[in-house]
């Protein structure tokens, strides 16, 4: 007798996957975002000094 595949481990694990890179991605944007806010006010603030 052959042995059955658990598919829904299977397609648990892959749900797991789906969701891990969904919140990868979510903070690589955040990560982005918040990188270019940074550069901005740096940019702002010195901007502001040269001005004075």
């Amino acid at each position: 007798m052959l042995a059955r595949d658990n598919y829904s481990y299977k397609k648990y694990q892959r749900e797991l996957a789906k969701k891990k890179k969904r919140e990868e991605k979510k903070q690589s944007k955040l990560d982005k975002k918040n990188i270019q806010a940074k550069a901005d006010s740096e940019q702002a603030s010195n901007e502001d000094v040269t001005v004075v």
